[in-house]
């Protein structure tokens, strides 16, 4: 089976990531490895309120149309105020890893929530600076995480078939 790897792409709007994972969805691949995260702030989209119900979480106002559809297909949904990038939601299995990272104490050299949740899949500490400075420029990551070859498939079809700004890929080390 190999080492686990992540996938990870940048998009500008919340519309491409959606895309993005609507085309990760249409090919085949199992929503349970996939994770978007995204700053809930946008000037012309005020959500009022999220909450929970079971497993899924639901979202009021405009951005809560593209968040309510991915609660719908992803599982695992989280929102985190973090300082110096701001208001985050998270939609897959990456909150468990975030959520993990915190129960554990396991905040690394600085980093945030969301830094620490990427590093324990195995994302590099320089990749993850350029992670949150999209974030806090309002951009939306969208990750797969599983086997190489997976993982590759889902690099080849994000690079090719959506508009991201970025696609890389990350193995988690022993």
């Amino acid at each position: 089976m190999g080492t686990p790897k992540t996938c990870v792409a940048i998009y500008k709007t919340h519309h491409a990531a959606d895309d993005a994972v609507k085309r990760l969805q249409k090919a085949g691949f199992d929503m349970k490895k996939i994770s978007v995260v995204g700053n809930d702030y946008h000037t012309e989209e005020h959500v009022v309120g999220y909450y929970n119900t079971g497993d899924r979480m639901k979202a009021w106002g405009k951005i809560g149309a593209f968040w309510g559809g991915l609660w719908g297909i992803l599982f695992g949904a989280a929102f985190f105020v973090i300082p110096g990038i701001g208001p985050l939601v998270v939609a897959g299995p990456l909150v468990a890893a975030i959520v993990g990272g915190l129960e554990g104490a396991v905040v690394v050299g600085g980093l945030t929530a969301i830094g620490a949740g990427l590093a324990s899949i195995g994302i590099p500490k320089d990749s993850i600076v350029r992670y949150e400075e999209s974030l806090s420029a309002g951009e939306f990551l969208v990750l797969f995480n599983g086997p190489d070859e997976d993982v590759a498939r889902a690099a080849a079809l994000l690079m090719q078939d959506t508009d991201h700004t970025g696609v890389e890929t990350h193995e988690k080390s022993a």
